[in-house]
């Protein structure tokens, strides 16, 4: 959750907000908000976006930058993996938009009326990230055997799905071993948390997203023949508390100020389908 502007009088509140909704601390409950667009008055409209743990500092930039467009509207963001988010939706969660690595958990919800309209709004790519020191000696993404510790994603988040196409691809390309010969010792359920593993030094290298490295690692791209791409999807939740809002917003990302964002933190703009 990134901190705003009004987030004090509702932090104890957040953690809550997303399963069983805002209610009144020590056992009292409060009133609860209007469902439509129209806030209580003097409050703002409160908008929650569920958001894949690789958008982090996307949708920080996002918020701040909607907020100072929008005075009225308080942005609240929660990340994990998108499959986890998927999961809190289908459970309950009370949102208004869902931003996805994978577009397939966003179609997902939709099959099952839990979003309304959706859209891809951006792309990414794979690399590979090796610490600066480069201890295995990985200059190329052949050489990735050499690696005794390789951090994937699980089957499950979107990253680890995209790597096992990756992994799909290069048994073609350089013989159905390959991917048998590489020395995966973890699996994490985000993209943060697979580069975390390299960060600390607990992995020779790992796969991530473009956008996921950082000061402390070196990124090796994948060759062409290779070369896999995420496409980013964002959707409204069916029982938004804001709609409006929540469409506006989702406008906001095809707007110049949105593009910039989103090209400033590595991510290529998709074009509107």
């Amino acid at each position: 959750m990134f901190p705003g502007r009004r987030r004090t009088q509702r932090a104890a509140c957040v953690a809550l907000l997303l399963l069983v909704g805002c209610r009144g601390t020590q056992g009292e409950q409060t009133q609860d908000k209007p469902t439509g667009d129209e806030p209580m008055q003097g409050e703002p409209k409160e908008l929650t976006i569920l958001a894949a743990a690789s958008l982090t500092e996307t949708f920080a930039d996002l918020e701040h930058a909607y907020e100072e467009a929008h005075p009225e509207v308080d942005v609240m963001v929660s990340v994990a993996g998108s499959q986890v988010l998927r999961l809190q939706i289908e459970q309950g969660a009370r949102a208004d938009l869902f931003a996805s690595a994978d577009e397939r958990h966003v179609d997902a919800l939709k099959a099952v009326r839990l979003l309304d309209e959706s859209e891809v709004f951006a792309h990414n790519q794979l690399v590979v990230v090796v610490p600066e020191d480069d201890p295995a000696g990985i200059q190329r993404f052949q050489d990735l055997p050499k690696a005794q510790r390789l951090v994937v994603g699980t089957e499950e988040a979107p990253i680890g799905r995209y790597t096992r196409q990756l992994f799909e691809r290069a048994d073609r390309a350089y013989g159905s071993g390959f991917s048998e010969s590489l020395h995966i010792v973890s699996q994490e359920s985000n993209v943060r948390l697979v580069r975390t593993k390299v960060l600390l030094g607990e992995a020779d290298a790992a796969i991530v997203y473009r956008t996921d490295r950082v000061a402390g690692l070196r990124e090796i791209a994948l060759p062409p023949e290779l070369s896999v791409g995420a496409s980013y999807a964002i959707g409204r939740l069916e029982r938004s508390p804001h709609p409006e809002v929540a469409r506006d917003l989702m406008s906001f990302l095809r707007t110049e100020p949105g593009r910039r964002i989103l090209i400033a933190r590595g991510l290529e703009p998709a074009e509107r389908r």
